[in-house]
């Protein structure tokens, strides 16, 4: 059939000189040498011509932020340091929390859940302690609201989650003291609309 499009996967071969590509086929594929440098990419045939498909990440383009005043183009300069550095934590207390809650599901009793909690949060406390302990007030608080962005709960809700509802209201107090709010949500049409934009920029690599 003339319209029959054969799909299938192939081998793709970039050398230094990026305009120079060779396909392995056959004996090639053997070739450890050729295999090392390779890069497995989708393809098909269509009308006896060999057709590459290869994803490319999609690329979104902004405008540069406009600034009123000098004092407003350093208030923005200083949140998006303040984001780079909270911003990975953010991140990674999502995806301990689906490790966490993925584990529970295989653990049959309390006391086993209990067990794994405190190993990953002693892990946590030595890897990460000393640096969330020298955030600065205002980087804690933006760190908070990221938490909720990223998984959808403030940080009291998943220590209520996790570790029950007297340690969240002991250390919901604490942050009271010390001017932080374990209850902070995301806003990210309101009060968090800047905090929103800078991500996206620095998701997608985007100048200022």
């Amino acid at each position: 059939m003339k319209n029959l499009i054969l799909y299938f996967s192939i081998f793709l071969f970039v050398e230094k000189n990026v305009l120079s590509q060779h396909i392995l086929i056959g004996k090639d594929l053997q070739d450890s040498s050729l295999l090392k440098n390779a890069v497995f990419v989708k393809g098909k045939i269509e009308n006896g011509d060999t057709i590459l498909q290869i994803e490319m990440k999609e690329f979104v383009v902004v405008p540069p932020m406009k600034f009123k005043t000098e004092k407003e183009a350093r208030k923005y300069s200083k949140l998006e340091r303040q984001i780079r550095k909270v911003y990975p934590y953010a991140k990674m207390v999502k995806l301990t929390l689906m490790e966490i809650e993925h584990r529970f599901e295989t653990l049959k009793t309390e006391k086993e859940r209990k067990t794994f909690f405190k190993q990953k949060e002693k892990e946590l406390f030595g890897k990460f302690e000393k640096e969330l302990v020298n955030l600065t007030i205002s980087e804690g608080k933006i760190l908070l609201k990221l938490v909720d962005r990223e998984t959808g709960k403030t940080t009291y809700q998943i220590i209520k989650e996790l570790k029950g509802s007297f340690s969240a209201f002991f250390w919901q107090t604490i942050a009271k003291i010390v001017g932080d709010d374990l209850k902070s949500e995301y806003d990210s049409e309101g009060e968090d609309r800047m905090i929103e934009d800078i991500i996206f920029r620095i998701e997608n690599e985007q100048p200022d």
